[in-house]
Protein backbone atom coordinates (compact mmCIF):
# COMPACT_ATOMS: atom_id res chain seq x y z
CA UNK A 1 0.00 0.00 0.00
CA UNK A 2 1.31 3.43 -0.95
CA UNK A 3 1.22 5.46 2.26
CA UNK A 4 3.14 8.51 1.10
CA UNK A 5 5.28 10.13 -1.56
CA UNK A 6 8.29 9.22 0.60
CA UNK A 7 7.47 5.52 0.32
CA UNK A 8 7.12 5.83 -3.44
CA UNK A 9 10.52 7.55 -3.54
CA UNK A 10 12.05 4.78 -1.40
CA UNK A 11 10.75 2.13 -3.75
CA UNK A 12 12.00 4.12 -6.73
CA UNK A 13 15.44 4.34 -5.10
CA UNK A 14 15.54 0.55 -4.70
CA UNK A 15 14.68 0.06 -8.38
CA UNK A 16 17.33 2.61 -9.37
CA UNK A 17 19.89 0.56 -7.43
CA UNK A 18 18.76 -2.54 -9.33
CA UNK A 19 19.30 -0.73 -12.64
CA UNK A 20 22.72 0.43 -11.46
CA UNK A 21 23.75 -3.13 -10.58
CA UNK A 22 22.48 -4.42 -13.92
CA UNK A 23 24.51 -1.72 -15.69
CA UNK A 24 27.69 -3.07 -14.03
CA UNK A 25 27.29 -6.29 -16.02
CA UNK A 26 25.13 -5.50 -19.05
CA UNK A 27 26.35 -2.99 -21.64
CA UNK A 28 23.68 -0.75 -23.16
CA UNK A 29 20.23 -2.25 -23.82
CA UNK A 30 18.59 0.41 -21.62
CA UNK A 31 15.22 -0.05 -23.30
CA UNK A 32 15.31 -3.82 -22.83
CA UNK A 33 16.32 -3.46 -19.17
CA UNK A 34 13.54 -0.91 -18.63
CA UNK A 35 10.91 -3.20 -20.14
CA UNK A 36 12.12 -6.19 -18.12
CA UNK A 37 11.84 -4.14 -14.94
CA UNK A 38 8.28 -3.20 -15.94
CA UNK A 39 7.49 -6.93 -16.06
CA UNK A 40 9.12 -7.65 -12.72
CA UNK A 41 7.38 -4.75 -10.98
CA UNK A 42 4.02 -5.61 -12.54
CA UNK A 43 4.42 -9.25 -11.55
CA UNK A 44 4.24 -10.59 -15.12
CA UNK A 45 6.23 -12.82 -17.43
CA UNK A 46 8.40 -11.74 -20.36
CA UNK A 47 9.32 -13.31 -23.70
CA UNK A 48 12.69 -12.03 -24.90
CA UNK A 49 13.54 -12.46 -28.56
CA UNK A 50 16.87 -11.81 -30.26
CA UNK A 51 19.61 -13.44 -32.28
CA UNK A 52 22.24 -15.52 -30.43
CA UNK A 53 25.02 -13.74 -28.57
CA UNK A 54 23.14 -10.59 -27.54
CA UNK A 55 23.23 -11.43 -23.84
CA UNK A 56 19.58 -12.41 -23.31
CA UNK A 57 20.41 -15.17 -20.85
CA UNK A 58 23.04 -13.05 -19.08
CA UNK A 59 20.54 -10.19 -18.70
CA UNK A 60 17.95 -12.42 -17.03
CA UNK A 61 20.55 -13.99 -14.76
CA UNK A 62 21.82 -10.51 -13.80
CA UNK A 63 18.32 -9.29 -12.92
CA UNK A 64 17.91 -12.36 -10.72
CA UNK A 65 21.26 -11.58 -9.07
CA UNK A 66 20.05 -8.13 -7.98
CA UNK A 67 17.15 -9.59 -5.98
CA UNK A 68 17.41 -12.06 -3.10
CA UNK A 69 15.25 -14.69 -4.81
CA UNK A 70 15.78 -18.27 -5.94
CA UNK A 71 16.78 -18.70 -9.58
CA UNK A 72 16.15 -21.69 -11.85
CA UNK A 73 17.35 -22.21 -15.40
CA UNK A 74 15.60 -24.65 -17.73
CA UNK A 75 17.31 -25.40 -21.04
CA UNK A 76 14.49 -26.28 -23.40
CA UNK A 77 15.26 -29.10 -25.84
CA UNK A 78 13.05 -31.37 -28.00
CA UNK A 79 13.48 -34.30 -25.59
CA UNK A 80 12.48 -32.32 -22.50
CA UNK A 81 9.38 -33.76 -20.80
CA UNK A 82 6.78 -31.96 -18.63
CA UNK A 83 7.88 -33.84 -15.50
CA UNK A 84 11.43 -32.55 -16.05
CA UNK A 85 10.03 -29.07 -15.42
CA UNK A 86 7.23 -29.50 -12.90
CA UNK A 87 8.64 -32.39 -10.90
CA UNK A 88 7.17 -35.83 -10.21
CA UNK A 89 6.21 -38.30 -7.50
CA UNK A 90 9.08 -40.59 -6.51
CA UNK A 91 8.89 -43.82 -4.52
CA UNK A 92 10.46 -43.85 -1.07
CA UNK A 93 11.25 -47.05 0.82
CA UNK A 94 10.92 -47.20 4.60
CA UNK A 95 13.14 -49.07 7.04
CA UNK A 96 10.71 -52.02 7.08
CA UNK A 97 10.32 -52.19 3.32
CA UNK A 98 7.13 -50.13 3.17
CA UNK A 99 6.76 -47.74 0.26
CA UNK A 100 5.37 -44.24 -0.03
CA UNK A 101 5.30 -41.49 -2.61
CA UNK A 102 6.90 -38.08 -2.21
CA UNK A 103 6.65 -35.17 -4.62
CA UNK A 104 10.07 -34.10 -5.93
CA UNK A 105 9.84 -30.47 -7.02
CA UNK A 106 11.18 -29.55 -10.45
CA UNK A 107 13.06 -26.40 -11.50
CA UNK A 108 9.75 -24.59 -12.06
CA UNK A 109 9.60 -24.11 -8.28
CA UNK A 110 11.79 -21.02 -8.28
CA UNK A 111 11.07 -17.32 -7.94
CA UNK A 112 12.80 -16.41 -11.22
CA UNK A 113 12.62 -19.12 -13.88
CA UNK A 114 14.71 -18.73 -17.03
CA UNK A 115 13.09 -20.70 -19.85
CA UNK A 116 16.02 -20.69 -22.26
CA UNK A 117 15.12 -21.18 -25.95
CA UNK A 118 11.54 -22.01 -25.01
CA UNK A 119 10.52 -22.69 -28.61
CA UNK A 120 12.86 -25.71 -28.84
CA UNK A 121 10.62 -27.83 -26.60
CA UNK A 122 7.62 -29.75 -27.93
CA UNK A 123 4.08 -28.39 -27.45
CA UNK A 124 3.49 -31.03 -24.77
CA UNK A 125 6.31 -29.60 -22.67
CA UNK A 126 5.47 -25.98 -23.45
CA UNK A 127 1.92 -26.56 -22.20
CA UNK A 128 3.31 -27.57 -18.79
CA UNK A 129 3.95 -23.85 -18.23
CA UNK A 130 0.36 -22.72 -18.88
CA UNK A 131 -1.03 -23.41 -15.40
CA UNK A 132 2.13 -22.15 -13.70
CA UNK A 133 2.12 -18.85 -15.59
CA UNK A 134 -1.57 -18.14 -15.05
CA UNK A 135 -2.57 -19.68 -11.73
CA UNK A 136 0.91 -19.81 -10.12
CA UNK A 137 0.29 -23.48 -9.27
CA UNK A 138 1.43 -26.89 -10.51
CA UNK A 139 -0.88 -29.91 -10.57
CA UNK A 140 0.67 -33.38 -10.52
CA UNK A 141 -1.76 -36.28 -10.27
CA UNK A 142 -4.51 -35.24 -7.89
CA UNK A 143 -2.38 -32.76 -5.93
CA UNK A 144 -1.97 -29.04 -6.61
CA UNK A 145 1.13 -27.24 -5.35
CA UNK A 146 1.61 -23.49 -4.88
CA UNK A 147 4.58 -21.89 -6.60
CA UNK A 148 6.76 -19.44 -4.63
CA UNK A 149 5.82 -15.78 -4.58
CA UNK A 150 6.83 -13.69 -6.43
CA UNK A 151 7.06 -15.91 -9.51
CA UNK A 152 8.37 -14.88 -12.93
CA UNK A 153 8.94 -16.83 -16.13
CA UNK A 154 11.48 -15.01 -18.29
CA UNK A 155 11.78 -16.89 -21.58
CA UNK A 156 14.16 -16.45 -24.52
CA UNK A 157 13.87 -17.48 -28.14
CA UNK A 158 15.86 -17.08 -31.35
CA UNK A 159 13.82 -15.59 -34.24
CA UNK A 160 16.20 -16.77 -36.98
CA UNK A 161 16.61 -20.50 -36.69
CA UNK A 162 13.38 -22.41 -37.36
CA UNK A 163 14.72 -25.95 -37.78
CA UNK A 164 14.03 -28.04 -34.70
CA UNK A 165 11.75 -25.43 -33.13
CA UNK A 166 8.06 -25.41 -32.21
CA UNK A 167 6.38 -21.99 -32.46
CA UNK A 168 4.58 -20.97 -29.29
CA UNK A 169 0.78 -21.32 -29.56
CA UNK A 170 -1.47 -18.31 -29.11
CA UNK A 171 -2.55 -19.33 -25.59
CA UNK A 172 1.08 -19.55 -24.50
CA UNK A 173 2.02 -16.20 -26.05
CA UNK A 174 -0.96 -14.49 -24.42
CA UNK A 175 0.35 -15.37 -20.95
CA UNK A 176 3.47 -13.26 -21.46
CA UNK A 177 2.95 -9.73 -20.21
CA UNK A 178 5.47 -8.34 -22.71
CA UNK A 179 7.41 -9.53 -25.72
CA UNK A 180 10.77 -7.75 -25.68
CA UNK A 181 12.97 -7.52 -28.77
CA UNK A 182 16.72 -7.34 -28.14
CA UNK A 183 18.55 -5.24 -30.75
CA UNK A 184 22.16 -5.38 -31.92
CA UNK A 185 24.63 -3.23 -29.94
CA UNK A 186 26.33 -0.15 -31.36
CA UNK A 187 30.06 0.06 -32.15
CA UNK A 188 30.91 1.72 -28.85
CA UNK A 189 28.84 -0.85 -26.95
CA UNK A 190 30.58 -3.70 -28.79
CA UNK A 191 33.95 -2.33 -27.72
CA UNK A 192 32.81 -2.10 -24.11
CA UNK A 193 31.43 -5.66 -24.24
CA UNK A 194 34.78 -6.96 -25.46
CA UNK A 195 36.69 -5.06 -22.78
CA UNK A 196 34.44 -6.30 -20.00
CA UNK A 197 34.28 -9.94 -21.06
CA UNK A 198 37.99 -10.40 -21.81
CA UNK A 199 39.43 -8.64 -18.76
CA UNK A 200 40.60 -10.33 -15.58
CA UNK A 201 38.08 -8.47 -13.40
CA UNK A 202 34.57 -9.66 -14.13
CA UNK A 203 31.85 -7.45 -12.68
CA UNK A 204 29.09 -9.08 -10.64
CA UNK A 205 25.72 -7.64 -9.69
CA UNK A 206 25.00 -7.33 -5.97
CA UNK A 207 21.68 -8.05 -4.28
CA UNK A 208 19.89 -4.80 -3.47
CA UNK A 209 16.28 -5.98 -2.99
CA UNK A 210 14.29 -8.96 -1.78
CA UNK A 211 11.01 -10.71 -2.45
CA UNK A 212 9.13 -8.85 0.28
CA UNK A 213 10.06 -5.49 -1.27
CA UNK A 214 8.95 -6.65 -4.73
CA UNK A 215 5.62 -7.86 -3.37
CA UNK A 216 5.09 -4.51 -1.62
CA UNK A 217 5.83 -2.63 -4.84
CA UNK A 218 3.52 -4.91 -6.84
CA UNK A 219 0.68 -4.27 -4.40
CA UNK A 220 1.47 -0.56 -4.33
CA UNK A 221 1.35 -0.28 -8.13
CA UNK A 222 -2.26 -1.48 -8.09
CA UNK A 223 -3.18 1.79 -6.35
CA UNK A 224 -1.77 4.02 -9.08
CA UNK A 225 -4.68 5.90 -10.60
CA UNK A 226 -6.05 5.39 -14.10
CA UNK A 227 -8.42 8.17 -15.18
CA UNK A 228 -11.59 7.26 -17.07
CA UNK A 229 -10.43 8.90 -20.30
CA UNK A 230 -7.07 7.11 -20.10
CA UNK A 231 -8.81 3.76 -19.64
CA UNK A 232 -11.13 4.54 -22.56
CA UNK A 233 -8.06 5.32 -24.67
CA UNK A 234 -6.49 1.95 -23.79
CA UNK A 235 -9.69 0.06 -24.59
CA UNK A 236 -10.13 1.88 -27.91
CA UNK A 237 -6.50 1.21 -28.83
CA UNK A 238 -7.09 -2.49 -28.23
CA UNK A 239 -10.37 -2.52 -30.17
CA UNK A 240 -8.63 -0.89 -33.13
CA UNK A 241 -6.46 -4.01 -33.47
CA UNK A 242 -9.57 -6.00 -34.46
CA UNK A 243 -10.18 -6.11 -38.24
CA UNK A 244 -13.97 -6.27 -37.77
CA UNK A 245 -14.01 -3.01 -35.76
CA UNK A 246 -15.55 -0.10 -37.69
CA UNK A 247 -12.74 2.27 -36.61
CA UNK A 248 -9.96 -0.17 -37.62
CA UNK A 249 -7.35 1.04 -40.10
CA UNK A 250 -7.22 -0.42 -43.61
CA UNK A 251 -3.88 -2.07 -42.73
CA UNK A 252 -5.55 -3.87 -39.84
CA UNK A 253 -8.45 -5.07 -42.00
CA UNK A 254 -6.06 -6.18 -44.74
CA UNK A 255 -3.30 -7.91 -42.77
CA UNK A 256 -4.61 -8.88 -39.31
CA UNK A 257 -6.50 -12.14 -38.81
CA UNK A 258 -7.17 -11.73 -35.08
CA UNK A 259 -6.60 -8.73 -32.84
CA UNK A 260 -5.57 -8.76 -29.19
CA UNK A 261 -7.77 -10.32 -26.52
CA UNK A 262 -8.66 -8.85 -23.09
CA UNK A 263 -5.23 -9.69 -21.65
CA UNK A 264 -3.81 -7.09 -24.02
CA UNK A 265 -5.49 -4.14 -22.33
CA UNK A 266 -4.87 -5.65 -18.90
CA UNK A 267 -1.17 -5.85 -19.76
CA UNK A 268 -1.05 -2.29 -21.08
CA UNK A 269 -2.60 -0.89 -17.90
CA UNK A 270 -0.41 -3.00 -15.58
CA UNK A 271 2.80 -2.06 -17.39
CA UNK A 272 1.78 1.59 -17.76
CA UNK A 273 1.39 1.71 -13.96
CA UNK A 274 4.94 0.38 -13.61
CA UNK A 275 6.21 3.03 -16.03
CA UNK A 276 4.36 5.77 -14.15
CA UNK A 277 5.87 4.52 -10.89
CA UNK A 278 9.40 4.67 -12.32
CA UNK A 279 8.67 8.25 -13.39
CA UNK A 280 7.56 9.11 -9.83
CA UNK A 281 3.89 9.60 -10.70
CA UNK A 282 0.72 8.41 -8.99
CA UNK A 283 -1.27 8.32 -12.23
CA UNK A 284 -1.09 6.73 -15.68
CA UNK A 285 -0.93 8.99 -18.74
CA UNK A 286 -1.83 8.37 -22.38
CA UNK A 287 1.87 8.67 -23.19
CA UNK A 288 2.56 5.73 -20.87
CA UNK A 289 0.09 3.66 -22.87
CA UNK A 290 1.61 4.74 -26.17
CA UNK A 291 5.08 3.67 -25.01
CA UNK A 292 4.03 0.28 -23.60
CA UNK A 293 1.55 -0.63 -26.36
CA UNK A 294 4.08 -2.14 -28.77
CA UNK A 295 5.78 -4.61 -26.37
CA UNK A 296 2.41 -5.40 -24.76
CA UNK A 297 0.55 -6.13 -28.01
CA UNK A 298 3.11 -7.23 -30.62
CA UNK A 299 2.74 -10.91 -29.70
CA UNK A 300 -1.05 -10.67 -29.48
CA UNK A 301 -1.71 -9.62 -33.09
CA UNK A 302 -1.97 -12.55 -35.48
CA UNK A 303 -1.32 -11.88 -39.15
CA UNK A 304 -3.36 -13.47 -41.90
CA UNK A 305 -1.74 -15.24 -44.84
CA UNK A 306 -1.30 -12.02 -46.82
CA UNK A 307 0.34 -10.27 -43.86
CA UNK A 308 2.75 -13.15 -43.30
CA UNK A 309 3.60 -13.38 -47.01
CA UNK A 310 4.38 -9.67 -47.17
CA UNK A 311 6.41 -9.69 -43.96
CA UNK A 312 4.18 -7.15 -42.22
CA UNK A 313 5.45 -6.07 -38.80
CA UNK A 314 2.90 -6.03 -35.94
CA UNK A 315 5.00 -3.23 -34.42
CA UNK A 316 4.30 -0.95 -37.39
CA UNK A 317 0.60 -1.80 -37.29
CA UNK A 318 0.41 -0.82 -33.61
CA UNK A 319 2.34 2.39 -34.23
CA UNK A 320 0.01 3.24 -37.12
CA UNK A 321 -3.00 2.72 -34.83
CA UNK A 322 -1.49 5.06 -32.22
CA UNK A 323 -0.75 7.71 -34.88
CA UNK A 324 -4.27 7.52 -36.25
CA UNK A 325 -5.76 7.94 -32.76
CA UNK A 326 -3.51 10.95 -32.16
CA UNK A 327 -4.79 12.45 -35.42
CA UNK A 328 -8.37 12.07 -34.28
CA UNK A 329 -9.47 9.08 -36.29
Amino acid sequence: MVDSKEQLDAWGSAVSQMKEQIGRVIVGQQEVVEQLLWCVLAGGHALIEGIPGLGKTMLIKTIADTVDLSFSRIQFTPDLMPADITGTNVIQFGTKGETSYKFQKGPLFGHVVLADEINRATPKTQSALLEAMQEKTVTVGSETYELPSPFFVLATQNPLEQEGTYPLPEAQLDRFLLKINVTYPSKSELKEIVLRTTSANQQQAEKVADGALLRDIQMGLKEILVAEDVLDYAVQLLMNTHPEETTALEEVKQFIRFGSGPRGVQSMIAVAKARAFLAGRFHVSKQDLQVVAVPALRHRLFLNFEGQAMGISPDKIIQAIISSMENGR
